[in-house]
C-alpha cells in the first residue's frame, strides 16, 4: 500500500494533537499502509527558526516528505491557525513539495470557535504546495481525547467516529492515488 507521513506541528511533548496521530497512525497501519511519524518538534529550533536549509535533520525531514504517498498533518490551533511550528517546517520545503501527494488535514483545539482554522488557514497552504488531493479534514475538541496513564488515547464516541470515517476515506484516497500513480 502507500507510504504515509504523518507529522504533527505541536510543540508539546504531552501534544493530545501528537499523540491522537500516533492513535490514527495505528488505524492506517491495520489498514496496510506504511506509516512514518514526526513530531516537528524534535527538529532542532536552530536549524527551523535560522531556515537550515543543509541542516541534517531538515534535509531527512524533506526526503520524508517526498518518499512519502500521502501526508496527515496534525497540528493544534492558535490563535484561529495552525501552529509557528508546522510552519516553520512547511517554509523550508520546496514550493510544490506537496505534488502528487494526497493530504489528510486535522486539528485539535479548546473551542468550536477554531473549527474553521482547517479550511480558512491549513488548507490553503496545502493547496499552495501543490497536494495533488486534500480530503476532508477533521476538527477535534481537546476535551474529546483522553490520555491514559500509560499514554494511550481515547476519543469521545461522536468525535472517533467522525475521526475513522476521515481516516477511512483518506486511506481509501491514497489507494485510488498510488492506482493513478502506477497508470502513468
Amino acid at each position: 500500500m502507500a507510504t504515509v507521513l504523518s507529522l504533527s506541528g505541536s510543540p508539546s511533548a504531552t501534544s493530545r494533537t501528537a499523540r491522537l496521530l500516533r492513535h490514527l497512525d495505528a488505524r492506517l497501519t491495520a489498514q496496510g499502509h506504511h506509516v512514518v511519524p514526526l513530531d516537528v518538534r524534535t527538529l532542532p529550533a536552530a536549524a527551523l527558526l535560522g531556515a537550515d536549509f543543509s541542516h541534517p535533520a531538515i534535509v531527512r525531514a524533506k526526503a520524508l516528505v517526498e518518499q512519502a504517498d500521502g501526508l496527515v498533518v496534525g497540528t493544534p490551533v492558535y490563535k484561529a491557525a495552525y501552529s509557528g511550528l508546522l510552519k516553520s517546517l512547511l517554509d523550508l520545503l520546496p514550493q510544490y513539495a506537496l505534488a502528487g501527494k494526497t493530504v489528510l488535514p486535522l486539528a485539535t483545539g479548546g473551542t468550536t470557535a477554531h473549527v474553521l482554522a482547517i479550511d480558512y488557514a491549513l488548507r490553503p497552504v496545502l493547496s499552495s504546495m501543490g497536494a495533488a488531493h486534500i480530503v476532508q479534514g477533521w476538527f477535534t475538541l481537546d476535551k474529546d481525547i483522553t490520555v491514559a496513564p500509560d499514554g494511550g488515547v481515547s476519543v469521545a464516541a461522536g468525535a472517533a467516529e467522525a475521526l475513522e470515517q476521515v481516516v477511512d476515506q483518506f486511506s481509501a484516497a491514497l489507494g485510488h492515488t498510488t492506482v493513478l500513480a502506477a497508470a502513468s
